[in-house]
């Protein structure tokens, strides 16, 4: 009987040190896309092939919720125009990411609006990343500010394969990417501000810049709940 209970005691222990690593090693974004994307796009399709444009975003937001927040992004090497490599891990401080593609102009006001926040922002770090070959996207880098890394990635080039898959296959673009000074995926939102092409250019500027300063918000604010948390501990 002792014998059995020694047995079950160490079995619960090792379970509890196994689910601590679990919560010590969250999932890698990739990771966390690859094993849910599949059901993901089989039942918003569905929805989008029957006009239920709510229920579409409904999926991605709970794909989002239920399984990409919290989850680890990978320590990329991106491609900056520049010709210098940007190692995700260095940065040291929040990143806010947004992708596009080479081919498809952004709406009206959307590059203004981040340059202007880029610059009142110095303490996050922006970057953009191109889908696109490098000749492509040099073209493109010339519209945004100093402030903003600009790096492209195509599936053609050399080690680009994964971060294509994972980001440009599945949840498309323009798409933004809230991510702390550790990785940590804080949260994910698709789109820009919807700008008729006969919005003045003042209000398209105007309403990205408060789209996208929403955003920012709430990764500024998880990380000054953090920094609370770690003081009162």
């Amino acid at each position: 009987m002792k014998r059995i209970i020694l047995i079950l005691v160490f079995v619960a222990t090792n379970l509890d040190l196994l689910g601590q690593t679990d919560q010590e090693s969250p999932k890698l974004f990739t990771e966390a896309v690859r094993t849910n994307f599949l059901k993901y796009k089989f039942q918003s399709s569905e929805a989008y092939r029957l006009g239920d444009f709510e229920r579409g975003q409904f999926l991605f937001d709970s794909l989002v919720q239920n399984q990409l927040i919290g989850s680890k992004f990978n320590d990329y090497s991106l491609k900056r125009v520049s010709n210098r490599k940007l190692k995700m891990s260095k940065v040291k401080k929040p990143i806010f990411l947004i992708t596009y593609a080479a081919w498809c102009i952004p709406g009206k006001g959307e590059i203004p609006a981040l340059n202007k926040l880029a610059k009142e922002n110095k303490d996050i770090e922006f970057i953009v990343i191109v889908w696109g070959k490098k000749q492509e996207v040099k073209k493109f880098a010339k519209k945004f500010s100093s402030n903003i890394e600009i790096c492209y990635a195509h599936k053609n080039y050399k080690n680009d394969n994964e971060i294509v898959e994972s980001m440009r296959e599945t949840l498309g673009f323009p798409t933004c990417y809230m991510i702390d000074e550790h990785l940590q995926v804080v949260n994910i939102k698709r789109g820009s501000a919807s700008t008729p092409l006969k919005t003045p250019t003042k209000k398209a500027v105007e309403m990205n810049y408060s789209l996208f300063n929403d955003r920012l918000s709430e990764l500024i604010k998880f990380k000054q709940d953090k920094k609370e948390l770690l003081v009162t501990n």
